[in-house]
């Protein structure tokens, strides 16, 4: 049964000293000789050496490891937020672990806490269901820097903002200048502070333009295709010529729903989304979204972090995230 290459057995080749070797891989051997560097390196390969990772946290006094928990890893929003956290981390030289909760608050406790036990340098919580009191518990009390997504922290915190407000608007103006009047709205029963901003306003833009929304109109479903395709018969009972479902994977499944009940989008009911996400052009109709930059969302996320990690005393990070209608297929004129 073979061993392990240690570090010794590295030294021993390169005829160097551990403390020597230990230093060239950690970045710290400019007072080495070029020669050195590259022998030491090349033997690195040559034999297969891979770092002892606890025994590297030691020297570095960082695992290098960020954590990210998200509600759910099969929802392509966040698998497109994860790609954008995958490649910020990459270059920063950091590993990210991810957990999905499934929107079990035992769930992400028990995870939370795990993380702090494996000494992870920070957190990305885009879970909705995390509470003031695990931030206090577990985060603030053990001096855990956080960075929350689609929540506000508070004015002391780091923030990537996206300007819901505007695309609330976005998609108002869209439905309104292809004439519909009568408009629904599918969104979850307890909705996070950036939803309820979106739907803001979505109703001040019909507002301007005399179109009011009550509250029947607004349809508590969850927010998955599942809800969506459950949400179409009481779209379908309010006569509405168009429908806002306040993310893409509700739209999907309402298409679907709509389709069931033997109705035709756009021709007979107008469908809008919100996120952008990669399957928007390849369902049929095509969605009409709008556009949210997620994949930049886990990066910039990512890097906000990563430097508060690095240096604990900056000033609060802040970074504006632009939105943008994408016209597509599933939204056309009123029907009459």
């Amino acid at each position: 049964m073979t061993r392990k290459v240690t570090i010794r057995d590295l030294a021993e080749a390169a005829g160097v000293s551990v403390t020597t070797v230990s230093q060239i891989l950690n970045g710290k051997g400019e007072r080495f000789s070029l020669e050195t560097r590259r022998r030491v390196h090349h033997l690195q390969e040559e034999l297969g050496y891979v770092p002892d990772f606890n025994a590297r946290n030691l020297i570095m006094k960082s695992a290098q490891t960020i954590g990210v928990l998200v509600p759910n890893l099969g929802n392509p929003f966040f698998s497109m937020f994860i790609r954008g956290v995958q490649s910020a981390s990459r270059e920063r030289r950091f590993i990210p672990l991810i957990f999905g909760a499934d929107h079990d608050e035992d769930l992400e406790s028990y995870y939370l806490q795990e993380l702090i036990k494996r000494a992870v340098d920070g957190l990305i919580i885009a879970s909705a269901s995390i509470t003031a009191e695990a931030i206090d518990n577990i985060l603030k009390k053990n001096g855990i820097p956080y960075l929350l997504i689609d929540q506000n922290g508070g004015p002391s915190m780091d923030r990537v903002r996206i300007d819901e407000d505007h695309g609330g608007r976005l998609a108002a103006e869209h439905l309104l200048s292809l004439g519909h009047r009568k408009i629904a709205v599918v969104m979850p029963e307890h909705a996070t502070e950036n939803l309820r901003i979106r739907l803001a306003g979505f109703k001040d833009r019909l507002a301007q333009d005399g179109v009011d929304l009550p509250n029947e109109s607004i349809i508590l479903s969850s927010m998955s295709k599942l809800g969506g395709y459950q949400a179409s018969a009481k779209v379908l009972a309010l006569s509405a010529t168009a429908v806002f479902a306040i993310n893409d994977e509700t739209a999907m499944g309402l298409i679907r729903g709509l389709h069931e009940e033997g109705k035709r989008v756009p021709e007979d009911v107008s469908v809008m989304g919100y996120d952008d996400i990669d399957f928007d052009e390849y369902i049929v109709p095509k969605l009409s979204t709008v556009h949210q930059p997620v994949v930049t969302m886990g990066r910039q996320a990512t890097m906000l972090l990563i430097n508060r990690i690095q240096n604990s005393r900056q000033a609060p990070q802040a970074v504006e995230l632009p939105v943008d209608l994408k016209q597509r297929e599933s939204t056309g004129p009123a029907s009459s």
